[in-house]
């Protein structure tokens, strides 16, 4: 990895292929119900459901992202996945990228996941620099092109070693809403070109 890049963010479930899932602890193959004896019928309750299945939800992706405590004001543009199975990255620092395959700011639950270069060859210092001194409660305004805006409260701020991202964690669709926050950070080592750390903000919605 290039300095600055966000390649420890392998997605292991979410990023290439996703991953069989396995079966809750403690339980086994389905079992049948006994067949009816002679002389008897079987009784089956069949729900009544209806035939028009519910609508698709159309992904409303966003385009800015601020960060006033941090000067922080960011176009972003939706991104997938290299072919290394990484998630992709515009190669300017100053734009960040918000992973499509994953929850908006306005699905109803999962995390919202945006990323950025820290730096990048041929380009200054990116935006994200500043997450790491952002204050507990700082206010995130994530903006749509159609100008409505999702808000956001920082609850926390994070270093991870890149081995030990909880990518799965960070990049659920499904449970509490949250706005994830990713960028490089911690020591640069010159030996291997790579940050030691990915500083993750994880945000609340706002009321």
């Amino acid at each position: 990895m290039t300095r600055g890049l966000i390649a420890p963010l392998v997605l292991v479930l979410a990023l290439s292929a996703c991953a069989p899932v396995p079966a809750p602890t403690g339980t086994g193959a389905p079992v049948p119900p006994p067949a009816p004896t002679a002389g008897q019928t079987a009784a089956t309750d069949v729900p009544i459901v209806g035939s028009t299945p519910e609508p698709v939800r159309a992904s409303v992706p966003p385009v800015r992202v601020r960060i006033d405590a941090a000067g922080v004001d960011m176009e972003v543009v939706p991104v997938a996945v290299e072919s290394g199975g990484f998630m992709e990255l515009p190669p300017d620092p100053a734009i960040a990228g918000w992973y499509r395959f994953g929850p908006d700011p306005w699905s109803p639950d999962g995390n919202t996941v945006i990323a950025a270069h820290i730096d990048a060859p041929d380009y200054p210092i990116g935006p994200f620099a500043n997450l790491r001194d952002l204050p507990t409660d700082a206010e995130i305004t994530v903006t749509a092109a159609d100008g409505s805006s999702a808000a956001y409260g920082v609850a926390t701020v994070t270093y991870y070693p890149k081995q030990e991202l909880p990518t799965e964690a960070l990049f659920a669709r499904e449970g509490t809403r949250a706005l994830v926050l990713i960028t490089c950070g911690g020591n640069f080592d010159e030996t291997t070109g790579h940050y030691d750390d990915n500083v993750v903000v994880v945000a609340a919605p706002r009321a």
